[in-house]
């Protein structure tokens, strides 16, 4: 039996009128190339902790075309693989006019597609959704999806992950409460996007990214109190470090425009990288990640993304909050600005994506509002301690519980 020299991928990513970007993750430190329309673009890959990387920027096509390509690994061509059953994979770009028609979801866990794993979770929409795709119905197909939250669950208690983890470490942490290296993380990304269905549609349907709680943790970021509580645990630290890296490689990075990546300092590193070893990222990524939770302020996970007259903005919601108890925000004061000057200009058509729901029934809506005020002690200390169970039990954490953001 031969083995894919691709773990992952090809995932289309951002596509824009011309360039587009395929991401893929290889078994070994390799050249990747992409062949499509009778030319052929190249890039090295790159490592973080034992994983090879590569972002391939496909240029020059025609707005509005439709192309079928290929993925070559160490000049040998690794994708579409023999006897794949599914439509060619294809580089759709961007066509100046064309109303925009957009794809979105959210919170999908990573259970075998069969009668037990459909009874537990229902059918996997996604998956539905490429099968329709690809059966070659009526259905047009959207310029993009965004994947809005919850793209892994880093606290899976699922026996498959548990058994991995248990494996691999001598732990004896209740399910979800143990660290996660970034080899867990890269098992969780492989479980979510190897499904032949799934990895089809995501290496043809242009796809934008942002995290949630489950990517890192149940109620990341929920209040200050949650925050001092993690950190006082031994695994921690390395969980959201090996988070936030794995995070920036396999799911931020395909966000960015050329021109964003210009600006990025890891990706500047990739770029002037001209050695003939393979650049390692571990210890400036996890340097990265540290930093950026440390200073939430140093990095910026929110995007904007423009298709003509309509302008998507996409929000961090999570790393991005103000938790102090006299500043609370959902975001804050930069990302607010920032979001500020992004909801202003000509565009026909303004969609802001968030992860959290920003209308609530009414009813559900107040009650949030009143457990953000007694957590944050307006009927004293006992009635904070009560709030704050209360908050992290129900998941009081949507917008409507940080009316200072709400509100703005």
């Amino acid at each position: 039996m031969t083995t894919s020299p691709l773990v992952l991928g090809p995932m289309m990513r951002y596509v824009d009128e011309g360039p587009a970007s395929i991401w893929v993750e290889t078994r070994n430190s390799a050249r990747v190339a992409v062949r499509a329309g009778g030319r052929r673009w190249e890039a090295r890959t790159f490592g973080a902790h034992g994983h090879h990387y590569a972002l391939v920027e496909v240029t020059g096509l025609a707005p509005g075309s439709v192309t079928p390509y290929a993925v070559e690994v160490d000049g040998v061509q690794a994708w579409p693989e023999a006897g794949s059953g599914f439509p060619p994979s294809v580089i759709a770009t961007l066509k100046p006019g064309k109303p925009l028609r957009l794809a979105y979801g959210s919170c999908r866990t990573s259970v075998p597609h069969d009668g037990s794993g459909n009874r537990t979770h229902g059918v996997d929409s996604m998956r539905a959704y490429a099968l329709q795709m690809a059966s070659g119905g009526r259905t047009a197909w959207p310029d993009m999806v965004a994947f809005l939250g919850d793209q892994v669950y880093a606290d899976s208690t699922s026996d498959e992950m548990q058994q991995y983890i248990r494996g691999r470490r001598d732990i004896d942490a209740p399910p979800g409460e143990e660290p996660k290296d970034y080899e867990e993380y890269a098992h969780l990304y492989n479980l979510a996007w190897s499904d032949e269905a799934n990895r089809w549609l995501l290496s043809t349907l242009p796809s934008a990214m942002i995290f949630d709680d489950h990517d890192i943790r149940d109620d990341w970021n929920a209040s200050l109190s949650w925050k001092r509580k993690m950190e006082a645990t031994s695994w921690w630290h390395e969980r959201i470090v090996s988070g936030l890296a794995s995070y920036w490689v396999y799911q931020h990075l395909g966000n960015l425009s050329p021109q964003e990546r210009a600006e990025d300092p890891l990706w500047q590193l990739i770029a002037r990288h001209d050695g003939g070893e393979e650049l390692d990222l571990s210890a400036e990524l996890d340097s990265f990640a540290e930093r950026a939770d440390r200073n939430p302020g140093s990095y910026r996970w929110s995007f904007c993304r423009d298709f003509g007259d309509v302008r998507l903005i996409v929000l961090d919601s999570r790393a991005a909050r103000e938790l102090l108890p006299e500043k609370r925000a959902l975001l804050d004061q930069a990302e607010m600005a920032w979001c500020d000057s992004r909801m202003q200009g000509g565009f026909r058509h303004l969609l802001v994506a968030t992860t959290l729901p920003f209308l609530l029934p009414m009813g559900l809506h107040h009650a949030e509002s009143w457990n953000e005020a007694i957590s944050e002690g307006a009927w004293g200390k006992f009635g904070a301690w009560a709030g704050e169970k209360l908050r992290q039990g129900l998941d009081l954490e949507h917008w409507a519980a940080f009316q200072k953001s709400f509100r703005e």
